[in-house]
C-alpha cells in the first residue's frame, strides 16, 4: 500500500541539500513510499535530482511577496491551494518550521508533523501541526532533519548521510580544475582579496586551473577584478542548478565562502573547504562523504594559513 508524504522545506539553497539524506532515509525506511516536496521555484531543481522524489510542488513566496495582491499572484496562490488540498496525503511533514511553512501545510490535507514551541525556528508555526516533535536546535543541519524524519515516522537512522545525488557523481571522471565561490549577499561574508590570490598561486602550483562561480552582474564584475591577473581562470555563467552541479562533481576540489553551492560541493563527494565569517558552522557545517574543513566562525574569519594548510591536506591523497 502506497504512503502518501509530503515534504514542506521552500528554501534555501543550502538547507535544501542538506534535506536530502533525511528523504534517503525514509525511502529507506517506508515501503512504498511516495514523496511530494514543496519547494521554493528557484530551488526547485534540487528536490528533483532525489530519485525517491515523486513530485515537486513549486512555491514563489520570494516573488509573490513583491506583489502579494496582484491579479496574477492571487491566481497562483489559489493555483497551489487547489494542488495542495488535492491529494490526501498520510503524512505532511513540515521541515522548515517558519510561518510561511506552517501558511502551506494549512492548506494540505493529511496528519500534520513539525516541530514543537521550544524546537521550531519561529514558534508560532507549531500551533499549525497535529503532532509536534522535539529535535535539539543546536546540532548540524543535516542531523537535525533525519532526526526530525526519524521521529516523524518512527524508525532509527543509521549510517553516513545519503544525498541521493548518484546521478552526477556515479562514474564521473574528475579533471584538473578547482571550483571557487569568492561571492555572497553581505559584505561581511566576503574574504580579502590578497587571501583568495594566495589560494589562486597554491592551485596554480598545484597544476589546477580556476572555475570562478558568479550569480549575477556585481558578483561577475568581482570575480573578473578578483582573476584579473590569473590567466588560466575562467568566470563561468550563471546556470541552473543542474548544471552548476555538473560542473562542481568532476572538480577535483571546491574552495567557497559559506553559500549554498559550498555545501552543495561537499554533499557531491567532492573536497571541499568552506569559509565561515558571518555565520557558525556549528549549525550549518559542510558535510560529505569526502574532505571537508569548515573554517572560521561568525565575526572570526579563518586566516590565510588555515586555508592553505586544509587545501594541502585535501589534496594530499
Amino acid at each position: 500500500m502506497t504512503t502518501k508524504i509530503l515534504i514542506v522545506r521552500s528554501s534555501s539553497l543550502g538547507d535544501l541539500v542538506h534535506m536530502l539524506p533525511a528523504i534517503s532515509d525514509i525511502a529507506q525506511h517506508i515501503p512504498n513510499a511516495q514523496i511530494d516536496w514543496v519547494a521554493e521555484e528557484a530551488f526547485a531543481e534540487i528536490p528533483s535530482w532525489h530519485p525517491a522524489v515523486h513530485e515537486v510542488i513549486r512555491v514563489a513566496h520570494r516573488r509573490w511577496r513583491k506583489t502579494w495582491w496582484a491579479a496574477t499572484t492571487r491566481q497562483e496562490r489559489a493555483a497551489l491551494k487547489r494542488k495542495l488540498n488535492g491529494t490526501q496525503y498520510d503524512i505532511v511533514l513540515d521541515m522548515q518550521a517558519l510561518m510561511k511553512s506552517a501558511w502551506i501545510v494549512r492548506q494540505t490535507r493529511g496528519v500534520k508533523h513539525g516541530l514543537d514551541w521550544k524546537s521550531a525556528r519561529e514558534s508560532l508555526a507549531s500551533l499549525f501541526y497535529d503532532i509536534k516533535h522535539t529535535i535539539a536546535f543546536w546540532q548540524p543541519a543535516v542531523t537535525r532533519q533525519r532526526m526530525l524524519a526519524a521521529a516523524t515516522f518512527g524508525y532509527q537512522y543509521e549510517g553516513e548521510p545519503d544525498f541521493g545525488l548518484q546521478q552526477f557523481t556515479n562514474g564521473v571522471a574528475i579533471q584538473d580544475y578547482a571550483v571557487i565561490m569568492p561571492s555572497a549577499s553581505r559584505e561581511d561574508k566576503l574574504w580579502p582579496v590578497s587571501d583568495w590570490h594566495a589560494v589562486f598561486r597554491e592551485l596554480n602550483a598545484m597544476g589546477l586551473s580556476l572555475k570562478l562561480l558568479a550569480g549575477n552582474e556585481k558578483e561577475t564584475e568581482r570575480a573578473k577584478d578578483l582573476v584579473k591577473d590569473f590567466p588560466n581562470a575562467e568566470i563561468l555563467p550563471r546556470m541552473s542548478l543542474t548544471d552548476v552541479a555538473k560542473v562542481i562533481a568532476p572538480a577535483r576540489i571546491m574552495i567557497g565562502l559559506d553559500s549554498g553551492l559550498t555545501h552543495l560541493s561537499a554533499a557531491l563527494e567532492r573536497p571541499t573547504i568552506g569559509i565561515y565569517s558571518a555565520s557558525t558552522p556549528v549549525r550549518t557545517p559542510l558535510v560529505g562523504s569526502a574532505f571537508t574543513a569548515s573554517l572560521g566562525d561568525r565575526g572570526i574569519p579563518p586566516s590565510r594559513e588555515m586555508v592553505l594548510s586544509k587545501l594541502k591536506q585535501a589534496l594530499a591523497g
